[in-house]
């Protein structure tokens, strides 16, 4: 079974540097968790939301399901229930347990999640130690897809673990370094980016996923896109002009989604007497001005879009501002910060890579010429293809190396647990009278 998003290349063929980085991977994530205790890694919030323990677990079924049984003959399964408990949507791999369900689930216990973790990690270094030269062709790049995979769980984890967290009157700061203030940011530039015959998505990297591929040629009017993210300070502003209560700025799906909800503000956001407070990470602590509004859905930064006369950038135009522009801002590992950065708001790009994930007005669909890979693998992306939204440029949950300009992100659009946040561009045409009418 192989990945055709993975081509055999020479950094494979390093058999130490491979191992290395399947154990920084793994000691990463163990790293993420210190803060927490058994009670907290047990709690799901929402069917979206898994518990702490079953991305442990999970990301180590990948492992043990797609290299130490089938290439370690001598591999002997920790627990043959294990397949059941902790396969996400693998739906050749077999049954699985229901996904709004994983935080019923008490047992296994965190201590034995972990030992599980010792037990499959010890397999897969034996495999990388031990395997021949034949077989390590096809294992390399199933190791680096899983290895891929837990940082995208290392993600999830710290959104998910926020969300269970964020409930308490006096939720708990698994990193309780202080933020730093920010003051509002100066107004939004817009950088003016050339169009033409383009190509977008991935041809030749180290390591990409299926849905970035294949690279092909759009066409691309000029266009302009703000320097930096929407700042907490203009968002607040949208909600002090009622922008939450305004029909007009809203798609219908999400107008209706907003009031069934009763939705006025971001996710972590609290009014109090003393302002705006916002739940970080870090603890919960007055709204910074000068930090990315974070947080929010598609349908969210779509209203705000209108409401300032401007657009959501296309997916085509979010990945050629990161191809031109690489600037990063906070990604995971960074200073030990869990949180945006502040905005400086000057004529340079900032947070192109890192802070919050950006909205696309681009649907999540397959490139023209995309087939999904062969095997139980081939599920990892494809079949997700329908009625998502795209997301581009990383967060500060996202690891600096997972990160690329064709990386594709996917959610619904009411999703908002996730670091996601708004990058405006120009409209291309004059703006409506919608806020004078």
């Amino acid at each position: 079974m192989t990945h055709p998003a993975l081509s055999y290349r020479p950094l494979f063929d390093d058999r130490p540097a491979c191992r290395a980085r399947f154990q920084d991977t793994r000691a990463d994530t163990m790293r993420l968790i210190a803060g927490l205790s058994p009670e907290d890694m047990q709690i799901q919030t929402m069917a979206d939301v898994s518990p702490t323990k079953w991305h442990l677990a999970h990301v180590t079924w990948f492992f043990e399901t797609f290299l130490a049984k089938p290439f370690l003959g001598t591999y002997q399964e920790f627990d043959p229930g294990f397949g059941y408990l902790y396969n996400s949507y693998y739906e050749q791999v077999g049954e699985k347990w229901p996904r709004a369900k994983r935080g019923l689930l008490s047992r296994p216990s965190a201590e034995t999640i972990l030992a599980y973790r010792e037990h499959v990690e010890t397999a897969v270094l034996s495999l990388i130690d031990d395997a021949s030269d034949k077989a390590w062709i096809e294992i390399a790049p199933l190791l680096e897809l899983g290895q891929q995979h837990e940082r995208q769980h290392q993600e999830l984890l710290l959104t998910d673990i926020k969300h269970v967290l964020s409930h308490a009157p006096e939720p708990h700061a698994p990193f309780p370094s202080p933020l730093a203030n920010a003051e509002a940011p100066s107004e939004a530039r817009y950088l003016e980016i050339s169009g033409g015959a383009v190509e977008i998505g991935a041809s030749h990297a180290d390591f990409v996923f299926d849905n970035e591929l294949p690279r092909h040629k759009r066409w691309q009017e000029d266009f302009q896109i703000a320097a930096r993210p929407v700042s907490n300070a203009e968002f607040c502003a949208f909600i002090e002009d009622g922008g939450y209560r305004d029909a007009r700025l809203w798609l219908s799906d999400g107008w209706a989604w907003i009031n069934e909800n009763a939705i006025r503000h971001p996710l972590y956001w609290r009014e109090s007497a003393d302002g705006w407070k916002e739940y970080t990470l870090h603890g919960l602590a007055s709204l910074q001005p000068g930090f990315p509004v974070c947080h929010i859905s598609a349908y969210e930064a779509a209203a705000f879009a209108e409401w300032k006369g401007e657009r959501l950038p296309t997916e085509t135009e979010l990945e050629l501002l990161a191809r031109k522009y690489p600037a990063e801002g906070v990604l995971l590992g960074q200073a030990e910060r869990y949180h945006p950065g502040p905005l400086k708001g000057g004529p340079d790009p900032e947070a192109v890579f890192g802070g919050v994930w950006e909205w696309a007005s681009s649907g999540y669909e397959p490139y023209p010429g995309y087939h999904p890979p062969d095997g139980a693998v081939g599920e990892y992306n494809g079949k997700f293809m329908s009625g998502q939204q795209v997301l581009r440029g990383g967060s500060c949950a996202t690891e600096r190396n997972h990160i690329r300009s064709t990386y594709r992100n996917f959610f619904p659009a009411d999703a908002r647990w996730q670091f996601s946040g708004i990058r405006l561009a120009k409209r291309t045409r004059p703006a409506s009278s919608l806020r004078s009418a």
